[in-house]
This record gives C-alpha cells, structure tokens and sequence, in this order.
C-alpha cells in the first residue's frame, strides 16, 4: 500500500521539480533581461566639431546618423578623454583611474612586449562576471601579446586591429600623407610606421595579415550586427565596445565628387557605422539598451587635410607661439571630444548637458547601471554620471586634471586642470602643427588660467592680481596637492612594462617573411 502510494506521487513530484526549475530558469533569465545592454563606440581622434550637432551653423552634412542620436537622446557639450593620445585614454576609460594610478602613460608599440598592467581590473571584467556577454571591436592598443590581449582583459569576443591602423603595412595603399606604398618587405617609406604586415586578430588568432582596410568596416559592421541580434538567444545582456579606428588616419576614399575629402569620406563611413549598429540595437532590445558615442582624443593636426575640427576650440594662445593645439596637447582641442548617450525612454530625447565629464565615468556609470560594485581594493578617479544621462542632473565633476601627453612635460603628469567654467596651465607646449612648426615648452607658476565661458579658444588668460584668479588658483592648487597626495600613497598604483622585443609583433606565419599570409577570414 505505501509502495504503490508513493509510486503515484512520484509523477506529480518530477512535474512539481520541473516546474520549479523552469520558473527558476525563467526568473534568471528575466533578472538578466532587466540588466541593461551597453554598446560604447569609441572613435579614433575625432575632433569635438566633427559632430554636425556641435557646428549646426556650419550647416554640414557629415554625420546625419550621429545628429539624429542627438535629437533622440543627449549631447554631452563638455565631455573630455582622459588623456590626448590612445593607449592612455583607453587605459583610463576601462579602468577609471588616470595613468597615474594605472600605469599606462604613453602609447604602446607594434614591438610592446606587455600592455595594461595585469593588476589592473577593467569593467568588461566585472560585467563579465556579473553574468554579462563582453565583445570588442575594433582597435585595442594595450597590448596584443598572451595575457595583455582583449580576451585576457575581460572579452568574450574580438575582432580588430590591436593598435592603430597606420602601425603596420597593407597591400593598398590607404592612408597618411602622402598615401603609405604598397606593402613591400625591403622598402620602408617616409612616414609608414612599419615593414610589418598590419593584423587583423580574431580572439587570439591572426586571420588576414595583412589586411585590406578597403573591407574592415563591412567586417565590423557584419560582427556587430551578429554580436546585436544574437544577444536575445544568448539570454544575457551584453557590452559591446566598439573602436573604430576610421579618424586616425582616413580610411574611406572620396566617396562623390573631386571636392569631396577623404576625412569627411571617412567620417561619413564611421557614422554610417553607427548607424548600423543604432538600428540593430533598435530593433532589437532597443529600449534596454544603452549607446555612449565618444572619442579617444582630439584630431592629429599634422596630419593637415587628414585631420578633424577643433569648433572653436582653438588654443589660439599656443598656436600663436607655434605648433598645433589638438592631439598630443591639453588644450581644449586635444581632449574635449563630441559624446551622444542614447537610450529610449530613459534618456529624455533631444536634450543637451554642459556637466563637466570625462571617459574615466564611463567605468563608474555602466557599473552602476548594471548594479555591479567594483572592488574595494584599489582607488578611482571616475564619476558616476547616471544622474546627468538619465534624470537631466547638471551638475558634474567639481574636479577634472589633463595628463601630459606627449606635446610637453613627463607623460602622466597631472599639470593641467579644470573646475567649473576655468581652466589652469602649470605647463604648455604644442604638438607638432600642420607643415611642421612646433612651439616651445614653458613652466607657468602662477599657472596660466583661463575662462572658458568666455574665451573658448583660449587665447587670453586672467590676469595674475584679480580676485578670481586668485580664487581659482587656490582651489585648483589645493586639489592638486590633495590628489598628488593620494596618488602617491595608493598602494594599488600600477606599473606598465614598456619593453619592446621584434618577436613580440604580431605575425600570422613567422616562416613568412614580414608575416604574409592568404586572408583565412
């Protein structure tokens, strides 16, 4: 009698577990589609009025995918990269924290035999564990050897270049000025960076070496899509971080008439880029989804026709003592970069902030966003701006300092600083200019302070015995020592291994010579 009763019941109970473990399997797939999706396009020295929506005066027609992500969502008018050159703004962006405290200072090579500091903690990482499907595309630039690539540092999935598309030879020519040769193993022309073929990496593996730059945004765009559309089967929410490297040095041909320049060429195709990745994520989870378009530094001015707009962002002060005011420098041109956050129906549609902002609160934002902490163990520098994205709060960091980053002083080094609307200089020099003028280094103590409210192209700073420059250096200075201080005593500083070895460039086939090989992808 007990035997057959318990017989009977066995039935029931196997449906009774099996209903529980599909509601189970139902709520955690419900809580992951609660989480919100991040799609970070991170372009490649982009000027701030490359954006039409920055310049509507202008009444150019360049990036019409772009200016309608800004009529749907916000325009970020005061946002900085967090160094003027690539490694140490991408360094600073995943990890939160200044080069100072990441290790990353200055620019890694083909030949880098390390990358970012293996300590370090980027947030793909902790989305990563925190149940997030992680991919990158595009260009990496903080190492490509063992532990240092991007499937090391908390992706999933990548596919791109792994450092800028310049640093390596192709067999059409596709960029500088003039136009690099054909890749040829003995012949290294004035200008190209290397005899190396340039990779393209999938994961771990180079595929195509080296590869036709004619055909990578078509290869982008189908991996973003399939990255996109896939991430409902997955049952996860995802990070794309999207890097494309089109501005650095133009990718696109002109694409119309003989007026046409290569620049807007390229910079057309990078908005169609975006465009394409906007409509997918749409149409997809569109609504729990959150896109961050930004920059990785200003244009590279001596590149001359090759290179993006500053706006109004001039530094006409250092331009008029010689050399260039944008990429390499921490003048307004070198770091302040155009930023659009698009989100529908959370972000208020057709909105614009001022708050002053930078590329290290992308790392305290999406973490927060996604309801993951980040470890304790270690100090940052980041700002979370949720509040500024979602509920129209102006107010943004009291505090923002600019590394050196190549134009003047020791790499690193906080010597340039912002609070609300003034701007101080304890050091200037410029990058090298359009047709080859550069202008001297100069200490400044006092510092150099400016107004940008009213003097955006930095042309004329406060004089030294007025109460508010009195008032702004004293604040500044303070806060300086203040970080210096906490710099110096955090005991979670990293140190990057710049090293460099010819056998740690990336190469498809080493039996080859310069590393060719048959396009495998």
């Amino acid at each position: 009698m007990a035997d057959g009763g318990t017989s009977s019941l066995l039935p029931l109970l196997l449906c009774l577990l099996l209903f529980h473990t599909e509601c189970k399997g139902d709520t955690l797939a419900s809580e992951f589609r609660k989480k919100p999706n991040f799609i970070i396009i991170l372009a490649d020295d982009i000027g701030w009025g490359d954006l039409d929506a920055n310049q509507a005066e202008q009444k150019t027609n360049n990036t019409p995918y772009l200016n309608v992500m800004a009529q749907q969502g916000l325009r970020l008018t005061d946002f900085h990269s967090p160094a003027s050159t690539c490694s140490p703004s991408r360094a600073a962006i995943l990890t939160g924290r200044y080069g100072l405290r990441n290790g990353v200072t200055h620019n890694f090579g083909v030949n880098s035999v390390a990358g970012l500091p293996l300590s370090e903690v980027t947030f793909p990482q902790l989305l990563q564990k925190a149940g997030y499907y992680t991919a990158m595309i595009g260009k990496w630039h903080l190492g490509h050897n063992g532990a240092y690539g991007p499937t090391n540092r908390g992706f999933d999935y990548y596919l791109g270049i792994p450092y800028s598309n310049d640093m390596g030879c192709t067999d059409i020519p596709g960029y500088n000025v003039p136009p690099c040769l054909p890749w040829v193993p003995w012949l290294r022309p004035a200008g190209c960076y290397s005899k190396m073929g340039l990779p393209l990496i999938e994961n771990n593996t180079v595929v195509e070496q080296p590869l036709n730059l004619w055909t990578l945004t078509e290869k982008y765009i189908s991996a973003a899509l399939r990255i996109i559309h896939n991430a409902r089967e997955r049952g996860k929410p995802y990070l794309l971080y999207f890097a494309p490297a089109h501005m650095h040095v133009p990718l696109a041909p002109p694409l119309t008439d003989s007026t046409d320049s290569a620049y807007a060429a390229s910079l057309r195709e990078l908005d169609s880029l975006v465009g394409a990745v906007k409509t997918a994520s749409d149409e997809t989870d569109g609504d729990n989804s959150l896109i961050w378009f930004t920059g990785d530094n200003g244009p590279w001015e001596q590149k001359c026709q090759y290179a993006g707009s500053v706006g109004p962002f001039r530094g006409t002060w250092q331009t008029s003592k010689g050399g260039g005011s944008a990429k390499r420098t921490t003048w307004e041109g070198g770091h302040r970069v155009p930023t659009v956050a698009y989100w529908p129906g959370r972000i208020p549609a057709n909105t614009t902030s001022s708050a002053l902002l930078s590329g290290m609160d992308i790392f305290a934002t999406v973490l927060s966003l996604a309801g993951v902490e980040p470890p304790t163990d270690r100090r940052y520098d980041g700002f979370d701006a949720s509040n500024i994205l979602l509920h129209q709060e102006q107010r943004g960091r009291e505090f923002l300092f600019h590394p050196n980053s190549g134009a003047s002083g020791k790499f690193g080094d906080l010597q340039t600083a912002r609070t609300g609307k003034h701007k101080a200089f304890y050091i200037t020099g410029a990058a090298e200019a359009c047709g080859g003028g550069t202008g001297q280094q100069q200490l400044h103590d006092p510092p150099l302070i400016f107004d940008l409210d009213h003097d955006q192209a930095e042309d004329t700073p406060l004089e030294v015995d007025t109460p508010e420059y009195q008032d702004v250096a004293e604040r500044i200075a303070r806060r300086r020592e203040e970080l210096l201080w906490d710099i110096a005593s955090d005991q979670s500083v990293s140190t990057a291994d710049y090293s460099t070895d010819s056998s740690a460039a990336p190469c498809c086939d080493p039996t080859q010579p310069m590393c060719r090989c048959h396009t495998l992808r």
